[in-house]
């Protein structure tokens, strides 16, 4: 998948994608500041993955785990701060879960404080039904 718009590139082609700017991201992030290089890099290789991209520079990533025949979980998510507020993050869902790969399926993922952006791409609050088990656990 390649979508052009106004200047910037929603890619799943994994060539594109830069670990460097995906660690720094996630970095940053409140659910995955400790995870580190080789794990974010395992997870890309067994992923489908998605690159935001302004001017050859990667902005933005979103993964999906899948069996692509019934569900996926969405993960990682993420825009650069300096492009946030922009409908960015919108474009980049709407990208992923629309893709050729996951049209159709079911959908899940986690969020601490985006249900609202998620909300409105059908995503739903399902408290009550869902189990996790935590890696170590």
């Amino acid at each position: 998948m390649h979508i052009e718009f106004d200047g910037y590139l929603i890619s799943d082609d994994k060539m594109l994608l830069s670990v460097e700017a995906i660690s720094g991201f996630l970095g940053r992030s409140y659910w995955a500041s400790e995870r580190p290089v080789e794990v974010i890099e395992a997870s890309i290789r067994n992923s489908l993955c998605y690159g935001l991209y302004h001017e050859g520079r990667q902005i933005g990533f979103a993964r999906a785990v899948t069996d692509l025949a019934t569900m996926y979980w969405l993960a990682d998510v993420y825009v650069d701060e300096a492009y946030r507020g922009t409908g960015l993050g919108k474009k980049l869902v709407d990208a992923v879960i629309n893709s050729e790969e996951l049209r159709g399926l079911t959908g899940r993922l986690g969020t601490k404080d985006a249900h609202e952006l998620y909300k409105q791409f059908g995503f739903v609050m399902d408290e009550g039904k869902a189990m996790a088990r935590r890696a170590g656990g």
